[in-house]
């Protein structure tokens, strides 16, 4: 009899350790060598060292961004939502794993009374504990808890998404209001210049000197200049605004730090190995925790065609006295009991088959959005690699054009002064100065647009 228990033990042991179910295993997906850059279809050279190894607070150094940031980082309802989320998923797995746990309920009851019939009195307390216990034998709970643990890894990648998302909004905000600055102190200096010049005109043609198309010219140019001034002034307030509901701020006025004009450009950004993509890609990893989660759950709907087995037992005591029985009942009684139930599906109407079908579906559309994770990634990787070596081009040949044209209209007001010229050269050499000055400020404002876009693109701040 000993060893048929023992029997019976390792048997159930040994039926207890099996999951019906896939096993998940990471697909297979082919990922280029290197990533696509400005030059068509050759590839950049990859190298270990990548560019989102930095921390955020190495790659954004302006102490007054950083500042901004740390507050977003706080006060951000979208970061709020997400933490709240992983709260709710860390609850929702302790709910599901919980199920693999004996239930134990306690109870309680007391009674008494007098009976005028029989003149009878009776005093009872009766305590009762009840347990239940389901034998996972084929690995459903086991399934479903894996399951809600996947779902609950799935949202802190989605909290990190959602960190290294807020990290580059406010960035790329901070970087395109100090580029509206920067446009707007140029027009306004433009504005300046124009009626500084104006007024020289002016004296000029009381002198005998000079025209009235010299005068005319010059006032165009000043509107066109002041007519700037609404629109940009706009723009920034619009900005503002942008950056303090990210901030988790009612808008208002945001603190600069260095203008634009002086914020660092890192020597070189490389972008790293592209197998490493998968890795530093909260979205990535998202995904697959996804695929995971779907992968169990496959698992859980097989396991409904076979039985469920559960084992349940009670124990307890009735203590007191009654005046009627009391020669005939002790003061206290012991109670227990025990069974086991066995279920088996026999007849559903299709409906377990179909929830198979569909679990297997879900896992299937995960795995195409674990893969289109991928492919998007390296898209933005190359988007912002193109983007940042076109931008920097750019800017580097715009401020040699602007250098140019400053030297061009230097040289022409000194030629207007000495008599040697008209006007109107002075005045185109500082309307093309005026033009590609601003067209330098939005080349460095785009350049540094870009540099985020790479940071996050690669999964900047990974390892933080």
């Amino acid at each position: 009899m000993k060893k048929l228990l023992i029997a019976t033990v390792l048997s159930i042991g040994i039926i207890a350790g099996c999951e019906v179910g896939p096993k998940y295993h990471r697909p297979v997906v082919q990922v280029p060598t290197a990533y696509r850059d400005l030059n068509g279809n050759t590839q950049a050279p990859a190298k270990t060292a990548s560019y989102a190894d930095l921390r955020w607070w190495q790659v954004f150094q302006d102490t007054q961004l950083q500042e901004l940031i740390r507050t977003a980082l706080k006060q951000n309802y979208d970061l709020q939502t997400a933490a709240e989320r992983i709260r709710a998923a860390r609850a929702q797995l302790g709910i599901t794993r919980s199920n693999q746990f004996p239930q134990v309920l306690g109870s309680s009851s007391a009674s008494g009374g007098k009976e005028y019939s029989f003149q009878s009195k009776s005093n009872f307390l009766v305590l009762t504990a009840d347990a239940a216990f389901q034998l996972d034998f084929f690995g459903r709970l086991r399934r479903a808890t894996e399951a809600a643990r996947a779902e609950l890894v799935a949202s802190e990648d989605a909290q990190q998404t959602v960190i290294l998302t807020l990290v580059s909004d406010v960035a790329s905000d901070y970087f395109q209001l100090l580029d509206l600055d920067l446009q707007l102190r140029i027009t306004q200096g433009t504005v300046k210049s124009q009626q500084d010049a104006i007024k020289l005109t002016r004296l000029r043609l009381s002198h005998g000197v000079g025209t009235n198309l010299d005068v005319l010219q010059a006032e165009q140019v000043l509107d066109t200049a002041n007519a700037q001034i609404p629109d940009l002034e706009r723009q920034i307030g619009q900005e503002e605004n942008a950056i303090s509901i990210l901030l988790g701020r009612y808008p208002e006025s945001v603190p600069r730090g260095l203008p634009l004009v002086e914020q660092p450009l890192p020597p070189t950004v490389p972008p790293g190995l592209p197998s490493a993509l998968l890795e530093r890609r909260p979205d990535i990893r998202q995904a697959e925790q996804n695929l995971i989660a779907a992968n169990a759950e496959i698992g859980v709907a097989k396991a409904a065609f076979f039985p469920s087995i559960s084992l349940t037992g009670s124990g307890g005591g009735a203590f007191g006295r009654s005046s009627v029985f009391a020669a005939l009942m002790s003061s206290h009684a012991g109670i227990w009991s025990y069974g086991a139930q066995v279920t088996q599906p026999i007849f559903t109407g299709g409906a377990l088959r179909g929830n198979l079908r569909l679990a297997e579906s879900q896992q299937r559309q995960e795995l195409i959005a674990y893969k289109q994770a991928i492919q998007l990634a390296f898209r933005d990787v190359s988007d912002a690699l193109i983007g940042y070596q076109k931008y920097h081009q750019v800017r580097v040949r715009q401020g040699e054009l602007a250098k140019d044209l400053q030297d061009s209209v230097n040289l022409s007001l000194s030629r207007y002064r000495g008599g040697i010229t008209t006007y109107l050269e002075v005045l185109d050499g500082q309307r093309s100065l005026y033009a590609a000055e601003l067209t330098l400020a939005q080349a460095r404002g785009n350049e540094y647009q870009t540099l985020v876009q790479l940071y996050k693109a690669l999964g900047g701040g990974w390892q933080q």
